[in-house]
């Protein structure tokens, strides 16, 4: 009897692994990062890595309905000091998809954070420059360190477009949505967010649009946005970023971002492919903010998937 019930509960167990999935993926960095007068308490050039493993289960209704979640463990270094930091585990974040449309509950991003080609090109092993520099908005954002927003994310596919929307009660009302499409190999996209006013303050509000594009070997985007902080961070930003492969192996990578009184940068950078996942990245730009002086950063490493 004691025989019957393992193996009945043995083909149980079988089962239930069959009919759902459990995946791991992500990626490993690691290499040398240079920032101008880092500061007191860490050198200029530092060793700066990443570790990053995401967990995701699924599982899927006889009616075609997916369900599933992820978590996200993640290591990285502590840019102030140079020391590594202990990898942990971000907020959950969870989801269901049937045909066009996708629900996201917990630690989400939302419609602004989705945006097609909202970050563009980002050069470097650390990927510290952006086409978004200038925005000053804080918008809703996956977290991948924290428990992040406990907030909801919806969006809509058909065709070659797209509808997102999300929500963060917390403690000032927070939502966006956005609409995408895409027609052969360009796709434009375009998003509103605003965050309740504090109890002392006015709202908050951000308008983005972005076009993107790809042209055999080239590939580009265009951002512009207008983002309502305060009287001193209020203004239009805007950007471009692009890549071009030269051959199978190597890429050339472009940033631009600025406006407002937000951060303003530029730079450049290279990818090297080397199989197998595995890539040589680095760039060099130069980082401001508000009035202050330029400050020259760059790295160079290793970056492999698994």
């Amino acid at each position: 009897m004691k025989k019957i019930l393992l193996t009945s509960t043995a083909l149980i167990a079988t089962a239930s692994v069959a009919a759902a999935e459990v995946k791991f993926e992500g990626y490993g960095r690691f290499g040398l990062g240079y920032v101008e007068d880092r500061g007191d308490t860490a050198d200029d050039v530092i060793l700066v890595s990443r570790f990053r493993l995401n967990i995701d289960a699924k599982t899927e209704t006889d009616t075609g309905v997916e369900f599933s979640a992820r978590v996200r463990l993640q290591a990285d270094e502590d840019a102030d000091t140079g020391e590594q930091k202990a990898a942990g585990l971000n907020g959950a974040r969870f989801s269901v998809i049937y045909g066009g449309l996708r629900v996201d509950a917990g630690n989400v991003g939302g419609a602004i954070d989705n945006l097609d080609n909202y970050y563009g090109t980002e050069p470097g092993l650390e990927t510290f420059l952006g086409q978004y520099s200038g925005v000053d908005y804080d918008f809703l954002g996956y977290s991948s360190d924290g428990a992040g927003s406990n907030a909801v994310f919806f969006q809509y596919k058909i065709g070659g477009g797209a509808v997102s929307a999300s929500y963060d009660q917390g403690d000032r009302d927070r939502w966006d949505i956005s609409a995408a499409y895409t027609f052969n190999n360009v796709t434009a996209a375009l998003a509103y967010g605003q965050t309740g006013a504090p109890t002392d303050g006015e709202k908050e509000s951000l308008v983005v649009l972005t076009l993107g594009a790809e042209v055999g070997d080239v590939s580009g985007s265009l951002f512009i946005a207008n983002d309502d902080v305060d009287k001193e961070e209020s203004g239009v930003a805007y950007g471009l970023s692009g890549a071009y492969s030269l051959g199978a192996a190597t890429t050339l990578q472009f940033a631009y971002g600025d406006g407002g009184a937000g951060a303003r940068n530029i730079g450049v950078g290279a990818k090297y492919d080397l199989g197998g996942g595995a890539s040589l990245l680095g760039g060099i730009g130069q980082i401001q903010s508000g009035d202050e002086d330029g400050q020259l950063r760059a790295d160079l490493g290793a970056q492999f998937a698994f």
